[in-house]
């Protein structure tokens, strides 16, 4: 059974990998936050990395926020950090596949295109999942409480 902070680091890193969306908004907005795909480096576990366009709500970059649930609801995370423009083009570069060239009419060399970086803070995570003992219980108004101990960290990422 995980309980420490760094498993729950790891299961949201495994989590992310698998299912790499979440919905980002600029803090202080008044904008609705917007589904984004992270790109993920294995290596590069303080930050990740979104495609977007120089006329997009979050191409202003600063402080953000990111919310994430795991394809199956049994991970949520809510990531505080900061958006800036990535400009090494090699990043750009390594990234590039023809999923993201569906967005973007003029391809590598589109002058809209606009690569982010969200440089990585803190964040809230909580795991959901319950044994079968728990499932029962909650199905019959049991108090499942006890079985969420642990399951949730306040980490640096």
């Amino acid at each position: 059974m995980m309980s420490t902070e760094t498993e729950i680091r790891e299961r949201f890193w495994k989590e992310l990998s698998e299912s790499p969306f979440l919905m980002v908004g600029l803090q202080g907005s008044q904008e609705h936050n917007l589904p984004m795909t992270a790109q993920l480096d294995p290596e590069a576990n303080h930050c990740f990395w979104f495609y977007t366009t120089k006329d997009n709500r979050l191409a202003p970059g600063g402080p953000a926020m990111a919310q994430y649930a795991s394809k199956d609801h049994d991970l949520f995370a809510c990531i505080d950090g900061t958006l800036a423009p990535e400009t090494d083009p090699a990043i750009i570069d390594r990234y590039w596949s023809k999923q993201v060239e569906a967005w973007y009419p003029q391809g590598r060399n589109d002058p809209n295109l606009l690569m982010l970086r969200f440089d990585l803070n803190t964040a809230e995570i909580w795991r959901a999942e319950m044994s079968i003992k728990g499932v029962f219980k909650m199905m019959f108004g049991g108090d499942v409480r006890s079985e969420m101990k642990g399951k949730h960290a306040e980490v640096s990422l």
